[in-house]
Order: C-alpha cells, then sequence, then structure tokens
C-alpha cells in the first residue's frame, strides 16, 4: 500500500525508521549500513525531510545525528500511517478488545527499530489474558497481514522488570486508559 503512494524506497525505509519508534536516531553513515544503499540517496532525503521540519538534526563533531521532530503537526498522523503499513494497529483493533484485562501492548523486534520485517514481535501485558483466543487470533491474523506475529504475555506484576530492562528497544503501541 505505501509503496503505491511512495515510490522512494528510501523516503519508506526512513519514514519507518524515525515515525515507527520515536527514540530512533541515525547518522547517515549508519543509516547507509542499515538500508545498504548510497548515501547520495539517502542524504537527499533526510535533506528534504530536515527542510519540511519532519525531521531535527544535531551536529556532533563532523557528523549529523537526525531524528523525528515530534513536535511536527504532522508527527501523529505520519506514526499512524506507518503502524498502519506495518498491520500493528489492524492488529490491536482485532486483539485488544476481546482478550481480557491488557493494559499495554509494546512492540519491540526489527520493526521497533524502523525496519521492515515480516515479522511482527508484540509484548502483551495485562491480567487474566485469554491466550488461547490470542492465539486463535493470531492465526487468523497473519495472512490478512502477510506477516508472522510473536509475542510474550506478561501479567501486570511480572512485566516490569522487563519492561525496564528492555524499555529503549520497545515501542508503547497502546496503553489502556483505565
Amino acid at each position: 500500500m505505501l509503496e503505491s503512494l511512495i515510490t522512494s524506497k528510501t523516503r519508506i525505509k526512513l519514514l519507518l525508521k524515525f515515525f515507527l519508534n520515536i527514540n530512533n536516531q541515525g547518522y547517515l553513515r549508519s543509516l547507509e549500513t542499515e538500508f545498504n544503499e548510497s548515501t547520495n540517496g539517502i542524504r537527499q532525503e533526510l535533506n528534504r525531510f530536515e527542510n519540511a521540519g519532519l525531521l531535527l538534526a544535531e551536529s556532533e563533531g563532523n557528523k549529523k545525528l537526525y531524528r523525528a521532530n515530534i513536535r511536527h503537526p504532522l508527527f501523529k498522523d505520519l506514526n499512524s500511517i506507518i503502524l498502519k503499513f506495518v498491520g500493528v494497529e489492524e492488529l490491536l483493533e482485532r486483539v485488544i478488545d476481546r482478550l481480557g484485562n491488557v493494559q499495554q501492548v509494546y512492540l519491540e523486534g526489527r520493526i521497533a527499530q524502523g525496519l521492515d520485517s515480516d515479522i511482527i514481535d508484540l509484548l502483551i501485558i495485562g491480567n487474566d489474558i485469554d491466550r488461547n483466543y490470542l492465539s486463535s487470533l493470531v492465526e487468523k491474523t497473519e495472512p490478512l497481514l502477510k506477516r508472522k506475529i510473536r509475542y510474550l504475555v506478561f501479567e501486570e506484576a511480572d512485566a516490569k522488570v522487563y519492561v525496564e530492562r528492555h524499555h529503549k528497544e520497545l515501542v508503547l503501541i497502546f496503553n489502556s486508559p483505565e
């Protein structure tokens, strides 16, 4: 879907990198290695995003460190589009309502790092989660998303240590209003 709207593969990779996980940052050279693309193409797209105010750049010596501008008026919209692109939003709509007492859902793994992946890794925190129902929902949802879904389920009391230990690799995608 996103590929038909945005024809630049580099632009899509940058959107995934910076607008899925707000903690992601990158230097031009590290992005070159990560994306396996030329620095010229990446530099052009970074400049476009920076000129549009979508990315912020900080100079560190002779390098520029890029990160998403979370105060940009379009940040939330872009984040939502990226979540839809990777299939997380549809998954949440299907799963959360009927699962039990879900407190939080985190995205982890390659997608949380802003890299496209055939696998969606989720951390689900809550009490009285119906694991059999979750398993059947995942089984039904995977073909629709054309991605494998892996998940960890923690009771609320047990999740704190895991979240503290892995907080830099986690992206909160659902937080119960209760």
